[in-house]
């Protein structure tokens, strides 16, 4: 494992507890009542669109985080095994979900994460950014290899906007591969970020093998399904 990653799960770890305010909208997040309305607005089409996936049997989530996403496959699946290589960011999503006995986790490291079931539909949110692009071709391939034939994968993703970070964030390149991030209490950490744009977004999940399509929200979310031909 580079140190690049290891400072990346680091700062995911470190940042569990506070990780729900980002998407709350809350403390150094909160941009005033126009631009948060603006933001759960699109929030809302991500989980309209991922409801139109429709009712499956097994779901895999990758990097399931605090468990907001989970939440939503819970809507469509029977059981959910949800991956994280942060035990603190698990430990969160577990609690939220401490009364639902369908979900399955498991603490993996998903760079040297090997799938060996497939499922009806492959789910991650905000983690195929965080990929390096070296490795994102042989990340999608695993993920491909997750997939039942005629199964789907579900992507949620980041579009580059200044407003949908915290305040205190300064980010002015979209196509820089690292960004710093800054916790509540001060520390710092750099991760990676890349911000994909449709067409190539497109290429590579075709790339890997989906027949897929991809949208943007109008100003935050970047999100697509495929399909294992």
């Amino acid at each position: 494992m580079t140190k690049e990653i290891q400072e990346q799960i680091s700062y995911y770890d470190a940042r569990a507890k506070e990780y729900d305010e980002w998407f709350y909208r809350i403390g150094r997040y909160d941009r005033g009542w126009e631009l948060n309305q603006r933001w759960f607005d699109e929030v809302a089409v991500l989980k309209n669109a991922l409801q139109q996936v429709g009712k499956v049997e097994s779901i895999l989530e990758l990097a399931c985080g605090t468990g907001i996403w989970t939440q939503e496959l819970l809507k469509l699946g029977d059981q959910v095994t949800a991956i994280d290589a942060s035990a603190e960011m698990i430990a969160i999503n577990k609690e939220k979900l401490k009364s639902i006995n369908k979900v399955d986790y498991h603490q993996f490291d998903l760079f040297s994460w090997r799938p060996n079931t497939q499922y009806d539909l492959v789910f991650f949110s905000f983690w195929l950014s965080h990929v390096p692009p070296t490795q994102v071709d042989e990340f999608l391939l695993k993920v491909y290899r997750a997939v039942r034939p005629g199964g789907k994968v579900f992507i949620i993703d980041s579009r580059f906007d200044s407003t949908s970070t915290a305040k205190d964030h300064r980010f002015e390149n979209e196509n820089e591969i690292y960004q710093q991030r800054k916790l509540n209490d001060g520390q710092k950490y750099k991760i990676f970020k890349i911000y994909y744009r449709p067409d190539n977004l497109l290429q590579k999940l075709t790339q890997a093998g989906f027949q897929a399509n991809v949208k943007q929200t109008n100003n935050y979310f970047i999100y697509a399904e495929g399909q294992k031909r």
